[in-house]
């Protein structure tokens, strides 16, 4: 084998490594991460992180949010920019999960039929 036949083959696999590298890098996505949204029983609702803790402030990005629906009266509705998202509707009870994707701004999250009491907001930066 010549030198420059040598250098073409090194060449050659040096791309492919990085041709497989990039493929690998674009196609490879970070899970979502977790919120856990809740309504009901009585005149409650709540949006916390995976540990429990009240959402006020989190980074933009993707989120998947599973809402606990505890009662036929209520509903779990969030809003933001570029967002308006019914999650969970009057008459639903059990559990959902969605993914959003939350860009900076404030956001809120309501139960439409009791909008006075129970409604909550956090911020994304």
């Amino acid at each position: 084998m010549t030198k420059s036949t040598m250098a073409i083959c090194t060449a050659t696999i040096a791309s492919l490594f990085a041709a497989l590298a990039l493929a690998t890098w674009s196609t490879a996505s970070a899970a979502p991460s977790k919120l856990a949204g809740t309504v009901g029983p009585g005149e409650t609702i709540a949006l916390t992180t995976a540990s429990g803790k009240r959402v006020s402030l989190v980074s933009r990005g993707t989120y998947a949010i599973t809402v606990k629906d505890r009662s036929d009266e209520h509903n779990f509705y969030l809003s933001g920019p570029g967002l308006r998202k019914q999650i969970t509707g009057v008459g639903f009870v059990g559990t959902k999960t969605v993914t959003v994707k939350l860009r900076a701004g404030k956001y809120t999250f309501v139960c439409n039929p009791h909008a006075d009491d129970m409604r909550g907001g956090f911020s994304v930066r």
